[in-house]
C-alpha cells in the first residue's frame, strides 16, 4: 500500500520556481493555470536567475519558470512567449514535465485584448498560445541511462553491506562462537567496529567498479570532484553495513535476517528515489524515505556524477549520513548490551 501511494507514472507534487519579471494580472493568471492542474506544488518566488539556478543545482525546485518583462504586450500582440529551465537529470520526468506545461501554455486564455478606440467596431483579438522556450539542464540530450547509472553504485552498495552483514552475528550465534566472542575484553562497539572495517575496503572496490564500468561503457563518467564521491561514500558504507549489524543483533536465526533484510532494501529501493524522484512523493512518504542512508547517498551521488558538484555541494548528504551510522550505531549498542551483561 505504502509503494502504490508513493509511486505514480505521473509527476505530481513537482517543486518549482518562478522568475515573473512582468508582475502582471496576466502573468499571475498563468501560474495559477499551472497550479490548477495539481501536478505542481506552490511555486517558490525569485528575485533573479543565480537564486533560480541555486534551486535547480539543489533539487529544490525542478523547474525554473521565467516570465518576460514584455509578457502582457506579447499577450496583446498573440506572441506571448515564456522560458523554461528544467533538470533533465531525469529524462522520463523532466520530459512529462515539459508537456504539461506545454498543454498549460497553449490552452491559456486571459481576457480578450480590447481593441483601440478607433477600431471599437472590431473584434476583439484573441491572444495566441504561449511559446515555451525550454532548455534540460544536467543531462541537455534527456539520456535516460545517466539518471539510473549516477545510482547504480549506491544501489549495489546497499545489496552487498545488507546482505554480507546481516548473516555476521546470527552465523557467530547458529556456529556456537558468539559466547567466545563475548567473553573477549571488547565493548560492544568494538565488535561491531571489528565487523565492518573489513567490509569497507570491498565496497569501496564494488563502488568503483561500477563507476569506471559505467563511463567506460556508456560514457557517463562523473562531472565533479572523484574526491567528493569517494569522501561521501565512507559514512554510507557505514552506515548500511550497521544497518546489516542491526538486523543480524534482532534476528535469531539466518532466515530470519534474511526476511528482515529483504523487507529493509525494497523499500529502500522504492523510497530512496533512486528508481523514481523522490520530490514527487506525498509528503509523509518522502520523510519515510529519509531515514534509509540510500536516499542521501544517491542525492550526493547525482550531484557529483550528473551536476558536477563537490564537497560543499554535499555537505548535507554526508551529515545526513553520519547521523544515520550514529543513531545505528546507538541501536546496535543497546541490543547488545544485554547480551553482553
Amino acid at each position: 500500500m505504502l509503494f502504490g501511494y508513493a509511486l505514480s507514472n505521473k509527476p505530481a507534487n513537482v517543486p518549482w520556481a518562478v522568475l515573473d519579471w512582468s508582475r502582471t494580472p496576466v502573468s499571475r493568471r498563468f501560474v495559477q493555470d499551472l497550479m490548477a492542474t495539481g501536478y505542481f506544488r506552490p511555486p517558490r518566488p525569485v528575485g533573479g536567475y543565480a537564486e533560480g539556478r541555486t534551486l535547480l543545482r539543489e533539487e529544490k525546485a525542478l523547474v525554473l519558470l521565467v516570465i518576460p518583462k514584455t509578457f502582457r504586450r506579447d499577450v496583446e500582440r498573440a506572441r506571448p512567449a515564456v522560458q523554461l529551465l528544467l533538470d533533465g537529470s531525469d529524462p522520463l520526468s523532466a520530459a512529462r514535465i515539459s508537456v504539461y506545461i506545454g498543454q498549460v501554455a497553449n490552452a491559456f486564455e486571459p481576457t480578450p485584448v480590447p481593441t483601440a478606440p478607433a477600431d471599437r467596431d472590431a473584434p476583439a483579438r484573441e491572444p495566441g498560445p504561449i511559446d515555451t522556450r525550454q532548455r534540460f539542464w544536467f543531462n541537455p540530450t534527456l539520456e535516460d541511462r545517466n539518471f539510473f547509472l549516477a545510482a547504480l553504485g549506491g544501489m549495489l552498495l546497499t545489496n552487498l553491506c545488507l546482505s554480507a552483514m546481516s548473516l555476521g552475528l546470527v552465523g557467530e550465534r547458529e556456529s556456537g562462537t558468539y559466547e567466545q566472542m563475548l567473553a573477549l575484553p571488547t565493548t560492544a562497539i568494538e565488535i561491531v567496529l571489528g565487523k565492518l572495517i573489513p567490509y569497507v575496503a570491498v565496497a569501496y572496490a564494488l563502488m568503483l567498479m561500477a563507476t569506471i564500468a559505467a563511463g567506460a561503457v556508456f560514457g557517463v563518467w562523473p562531472e565533479g570532484s572523484w574526491l567528493a564521491l569517494l569522501v561521501v561514500t565512507l559514512p554510507f558504507v557505514l552506515a548500511s553495513l550497521g544497518v546489516g549489524v542491526f538486523v543480524s543483533a534482532l534476528a535469531r536465526t539466518s532466515a530470519q535476517a534474511v526476511f528482515i533484510s529483504v523487507f529493509f532494501i525494497m523499500p529502500s529501493f522504492v523510497l530512496s528515489g533512486v528508481m523514481y524522484p523522490y520530490q514527487f512523493m506525498p509528503h509523509g512518504v518522502r520523510e519515510i524515505g529519509a531515514v534509509f542512508p540510500l536516499r542521501w547517498y544517491q542525492i550526493a551521488a547525482r550531484r557529483i556524477i550528473e551536476r558536477g558538484a563537490g564537497l560543499a555541494e554535499v555537505l548535507v548528504p554526508m551529515l545526513a549520513l553520519a547521523a544515520l551510522f550514529a543513531v545505528i550505531l546507538a541501536g546496535v549498542r543497546w541490543r547488545m548490551k544485554p547480551r553482553l551483561g
